[in-house]
């Protein structure tokens, strides 16, 4: 149609328009002016300027990749395609993986396992009577290869030596043997040097200690601790002499440069292991042992007047620390501290020695008030006459070195390990024998500790 005149192309009149339906009449008909081409972008022309929503849309549309064409699908294709939408080309968000909770869960596990390690090492016997699993008590072998020297002493019984196998480390316990023993009483022992091996099963060490071939000739293990008289019984049987011709020798002390105040040969045979060559006197002997004890107490400086108070001291820690080492100084330094007060030494092993059990540190009451026995200490004051036994190097360094403190009072609550409570009172003292006492009565094995 051509807005000039109102007609159509074809010649037809044109429809009036609603301006002209309502104009009034007269009016005169403006021209219509066509419009001026509206500003577009130069980048999108299809986008208008003035329209900033248009534009922005041309150009989110312009950052999109072109659409894929769809490639025929069968309609196996199309029915997967609408089960997994992945294969339409849509993904669901990866979720990032946490492991968060495989190392909490680590820590928790190494937590289990190491409690329940520390419990089993801390309470390893509660534990297995508790679950009912009973530990075994017993090797099973003959020994491990590694040899050791077994000492049965004159006038062991059977309890001394399963304390004694165990404590060498022959057999696994105490009872395994001892319970043997009940099984077989006609057993005997013959004092002397057995070699054996660590390890052993309890049978076997048995039928070791019965075989005369296991029986060390002309080796003498002296322990720390004896007495002189259980040594000369070790020297006869490594030497095949009398033990009498060791009492003998031993009369003449002096000669063999034991000091002249001393009652006897006691404290002066230094204990160690000797070898002897066949033919040797009971006198060579003993000098051998006592020309080895001078020279240690000249080594740790102690002056010939000296002698038999150090020996003498020593003698007594020795038997009263048993085999803690460890507290053998704190024991001197206890016993120090009473004679530098003027107080008795209250010592059970002095008074047992007096009395000829030397083979055990308990006492009676009666024994305890005999002031006849000079080596009463709860009778009488300061030292006993002399020794009470063989002192080894350690004893003599801790009555030469003793440690600092101020106890007054100790007893040993565990004669197995040797666990020693130290006390600066009465009460505290009473309270710790209290429990050596309870100890001691816990069981058989516990009881041969303390006979």
């Amino acid at each position: 149609m051509s807005e000039a005149d109102g007609r159509l192309n074809d010649g037809r009149p044109a429809e009036p328009s609603w301006d002209d339906i309502f104009r009034p009449s007269g009016e005169l008909r403006r021209p219509v002016t066509p419009a001026s081409p509206e500003p577009v972008s130069a980048e999108h022309p299809n986008a208008r300027l003035s329209d900033s929503f248009a534009v922005a849309a041309a150009e989110a549309r312009a950052t999109q990749a072109p659409p894929v064409a769809a490639q025929p699908q069968s309609r196996r294709e199309a029915r997967e395609a609408a089960a997994h939408p992945a294969q339409r080309g849509w993904e669901p968000p990866k979720r990032k993986r946490r492991l968060g909770w495989l190392w909490a869960l680590l820590v928790v596990f190494v937590l289990i396992i190491g409690g329940g390690v520390t419990g089993w090492v801390l309470f390893e016997p509660q534990i297995r009577y508790v679950l009912g699993w009973e530990a075994p008590n017993d090797y099973t072998t003959t020994g491990n290869g590694t040899k050791v020297t077994v000492v049965i002493q004159s006038g062991d019984i059977g309890s001394n030596v399963a304390k004694t196998l165990e404590q060498d480390g022959v057999t696994k316990t105490f009872d395994a043997f001892y319970k043997l023993l009940l099984k077989n009483p006609s057993v005997t022992f013959q004092p002397g040097s057995y070699q054996l091996q660590k390890q052993m099963s309890a049978s076997s060490a048995l039928a070791a200690l019965q075989d005369p071939k296991k029986k060390v000739i002309h080796v003498a293990v002296i322990k720390e601790g004896v007495s002189a008289a259980s040594a000369f019984v070790q020297l006869a049987s490594a030497t095949g002499l009398p033990v009498a011709d060791f009492h003998t020798a031993a009369k003449n002390y002096v000669a063999l440069g034991v000091p002249a105040e001393a009652p006897s040969i006691e404290g002066f045979l230094f204990p160690a292991t000797y070898t002897f060559d066949p033919g040797v006197t009971a006198m060579q002997v003993l000098q051998q042992l006592v020309s080895k004890m001078i020279t240690h107490l000249d080594k740790a400086g102690v002056a010939p007047a000296d002698r038999m108070r150090v020996v003498t001291l020593a003698s007594i820690v020795q038997r009263e620390s048993g085999p803690s080492v460890s507290d053998m100084h704190k024991i001197a330094r206890v016993f120090q501290n009473r004679l530098d007060q003027g107080m008795r030494l209250q010592s059970d092993a002095t008074v047992a020695y007096g009395t000829g059990h030397v083979e055990r540190v308990t006492t009676t009451a009666a024994e305890r008030a005999d002031a006849s026995n000079k080596y009463n200490t709860y009778a009488n004051d300061g030292l006993p006459v002399g020794p009470i036994g063989l002192p080894g190097a350690d004893a003599i360094d801790s009555a030469l070195h003793p440690t600092d403190g101020p106890w007054l009072f100790f007893v040993a609550v565990n004669l197995k390990t040797g666990e020693t409570v130290f006390s600066t009172t009465i009460a505290e003292h009473d309270a710790a024998v209290k429990q050596w006492q309870a100890w001691c009565r816990a069981s058989a094995e516990n009881m041969a500790y303390c006979a």
